[in-house]
């Protein structure tokens, strides 16, 4: 599941589960719209990825390179050993700013997020 929210300054990709091959389709349409709201910082919550492969490291370079292109930048916040270790042999953990203060929780209530959208 991909979930993109936004508030004035950030857009926020929650992604859980698999992030990989076969989720590679819906790639393209959250880029689009992640793009679309044109926000300078990116943050991308992977606190509850499950497993992710080059594929899914290609998504993410796709979505820090269109921040960057915007003059904005991109954070990662909860990715763990693997999934940095499969940026890293991909080249592109350099892309992101990483969230070192960050600690993952259980889901919370949602409600306060009234433009998320769940692609």
């Amino acid at each position: 599941m991909i979930e993109i929210s936004a508030s004035a300054t950030t857009a926020t990709v929650t992604v859980a589960g698999e992030l990989d091959l076969a989720e590679r389709a819906r790639f393209p349409e959250v880029t689009a719209r992640v793009s679309g709201l044109r926000r300078q910082l990116l943050v991308v919550d992977m606190c509850a990825v499950t497993f992710m492969d080059s594929t899914g490291a290609a998504f993410l370079m796709a979505l820090a390179d269109a921040a960057a292109k915007r003059g904005g930048a991109a954070v990662l916040r909860g990715a763990g050993e693997r999934e940095l270790f499969v940026l890293e042999i991909c080249g592109a953990l350099e892309m992101f700013r990483l969230d070192p203060g960050h600690r993952c929780t259980a889901p919370a209530d949602d409600a306060w997020a009234q433009d998320r959208v769940r692609v």
